[in-house]
């Protein structure tokens, strides 16, 4: 624990102040997004929804497939559906970010790198489209620099077996 300019202390991690009701629902949901997105991006929860759609479909008959029967699988999948998008979006977005991070990191750590290219997910569009075709040139560049020093070799060793 440090202490921040107002003198609160602050949890290391995320900088929010220990009695930070949001900060504390904010991490609790992050743990709970986790593991939640673990455990239904497994094989056995789709086994799971495939055994309730199956139960469903097998109720059908007994409720004379009745709109009221109908509306219970649109409503569970409708409010499933509905919660996912944040657990998703959530998972997504850490992901995202530690990818960014360990990028930046290697970019970092690499001399002859150009430490403009940190942070490239906040340049615009624009900016973005002339950066892939000065890649794409090098790219090119690359390739005719290869090309030639295959030439090269291929004639060095016709040359040598003379």
């Amino acid at each position: 624990m440090a202490k921040n300019g107002g003198g609160k202390k602050t949890n290391g991690q995320n900088g929010c102040d220990e009695r930070d009701f949001l900060c504390r629902i904010r991490d609790a949901f992050g743990v709970f997004a986790r593991k939640t997105s673990t455990i239904l991006g497994s094989a056995w929860a789709f086994v799971v929804a495939i055994l309730i759609i199956v139960v469903w479909a097998m109720t059908g008959p007994a409720f004379g497939y009745s709109d009221t029967w109908q509306l219970i699988i649109n409503t569970g999948t409708t409010i499933v559906t509905f919660l996912m998008v944040f657990l998703i979006q959530n998972t997504q977005n850490r992901d995202a970010k530690a990818v960014h991070l360990k990028l930046d990191e290697l970019i970092r750590a690499l001399g002859p790198a150009r430490n403009k290219l940190v942070d490239l997910e906040k340049l615009s569009d624009d900016d973005l489209k002339s950066l892939e075709l000065e890649f794409e040139k090098l790219r090119k560049k690359a390739e005719g620099a290869k090309e030639e020093v295959e030439e090269l070799t291929e004639t060095a060793v016709k040359a040598k077996a003379r």
